[in-house]
């Protein structure tokens, strides 16, 4: 089948394509928020009615005890090779609900983006899988076997999918995970992603009177637990933007001078990525460029702190307790384990006399890299020069995607990461969106991996 006759059946279903996921982007599958649970259950019970309709062979709901995993597959041939796609159903809160323009779980598009939460991260590039699948199958032109493996979990640690997977070896079992759940550098430079840094989430709470005091009775007599636990955060960088916790770097990844030049070929326009943001100037570990801080280099940044009065008016309130959310970007070599215990003994012995503290560590991931030169890379490559005219770039991602190494370990396969989004989605933000571009070409660009895939 030619990507000519791929455009056509997706041009002239691309309004039934995208109300499906419109219809999807209405259910508020926020897994890390009880409120939602029977929402979540229902995405599963959605995922597996699409699937089947797209002609799998069978699809199921396979309970965990947490949210379920939709499983299914299309076996055309066993001696074909097998592609086991991976993605998930869940989704992040869309607090602060203030902030959107529209409702987050009302799909609009505005700008030829799809504006909802979960539209990039991740219903709509898993989506893109199911309507692949569906164009080849009534296209008669699947070459390869599919496998889905949709978990309702990744945005809160992926917690039970270990054990799936272990127990599930032998069902697994493919040539590669194809996943989508990263981006490319923009519309007119495609990438894939070839590299991702691991997670270390720790929770710190700061306690010093028993109560909140009234801050002009005991104010200079009581140290103030959000005054300390601001001075501890400070102190965790130097002045060149080095995490400054013992122990911290030793097992980093160095890469080459080759790696290193390798990585900066993708086009970076610094002055445009400032203007995207909103920023005036860029932040980070001195001597390295957009790309490596992003890319091959560890951080460490508060993703919330919070403590004493936050409501409206004033309140003179010395506050009792001061917390924050802490976390930590992984490279090669680091592991979150470690690191956990490395923050841990650095955050407490910090603390001064006056207060108490509490460390508590969350979930984590290891990081990951691909090897550049396997099949599927190379059915890849062909298949973004086939739909986009032109050869991808090969990058290292910031995000972390902990199931990669798991993947590895337990079924010693490598995942193949062929993401759509881009940096303005504002993934995990107010206002998420996603390309309907970047669906529509994301569909078409996997229907002829398929195709690369099954002659490589």
């Amino acid at each position: 089948m030619s990507t000519t006759a791929f455009k056509s059946y997706i041009e002239e279903n691309q309004d039934r394509f995208l109300e499906e996921l419109f219809d999807l982007l209405r259910i508020p599958s926020v897994s890390t928020d009880s409120k939602f649970q029977q929402d979540v259950r229902r995405t599963a019970d959605f995922v597996k009615e699409r699937l089947l309709e797209a002609k799998v062979d069978k699809a199921e709901i396979v309970e965990t005890e947490g949210y379920p995993i939709v499983y299914a597959e299309k076996m055309v041939d066993p001696s074909k090779p097998t592609v086991l796609v991976y993605g998930h159903y869940d989704v992040q809160p869309a607090d602060p609900y203030e902030l959107w323009k529209s409702p987050p779980f009302e799909p609009e598009v505005r700008d030829g983006k799809i504006y909802a939460r979960g539209a990039s991260d991740d219903k709509g590039q898993m989506y893109m899988h199911v309507k692949a699948l569906e164009t080849m199958i009534v296209n008669d032109a699947l070459p390869c076997n599919v496998k889905f493996m949709i978990e309702g979990e990744e945005e809160v640690g992926s917690s039970h999918l270990a054990g799936f997977v272990k127990d599930n070896r032998e069902k697994l079992q493919a040539d590669v995970v194809l996943i989508s759940d990263t981006g490319i550098i923009d519309n007119e430079n495609p990438s894939i992603t070839i590299g991702l840094r691991g997670l270390s989430y720790m929770e710190v709470e700061v306690t010093g009177p028993r109560i909140d005091l009234h801050s002009g009775m005991f104010g200079g007599t009581v140290a103030n637990p959000v005054n300390v636990l601001c001075r501890m955060i400070a102190s965790l960088h130097d002045e060149q933007g080095r995490v400054t916790i013992p122990g911290f770097y030793d097992k980093v990844a160095e890469l080459s001078d080759e790696e290193r030049s390798e990585i900066n070929r993708a086009p970076q326009d610094d002055e445009k990525y400032k203007q995207e943001l909103g920023v005036k100037a860029l932040a980070g570990e001195d001597g390295y460029t957009t790309m490596e801080r992003i890319g091959i280099r560890p951080t460490l940044d508060v993703n919330g702190i919070w403590g004493g009065y936050t409501g409206e008016g004033a309140k003179t309130v010395l506050p009792s307790k001061a917390y924050a959310k802490i976390s930590m970007r992984l490279v090669p070599n680091q592991h979150p384990d470690e690191i956990d215990e490395l923050f841990t003994k650095h955050f407490e012995s910090i603390a001064p006399d006056t207060v108490q503290v509490k460390v508590t560590p969350h979930h984590g991931g290891e990081p990951a890299v691909v090897p550049t030169d396997s099949p599927a890379i190379e059915a890849a490559k062909k298949a973004f020069q086939d739909a986009w005219g032109k050869e991808p770039f090969l990058t290292r991602e910031g995000g972390s995607i902990p199931i990669v190494s798991l993947f590895q370990k337990e079924l010693g396969i490598d995942s193949l990461l062929m993401g759509f989004g881009l940096d303005e989605d504002a993934i995990h933000s107010p206002n998420e969106s996603y390309g309907v571009f970047n669906f529509l070409k994301g569909i078409e660009t996997i229907s002829l991996f398929y195709q690369h895939f099954a002659k490589v």
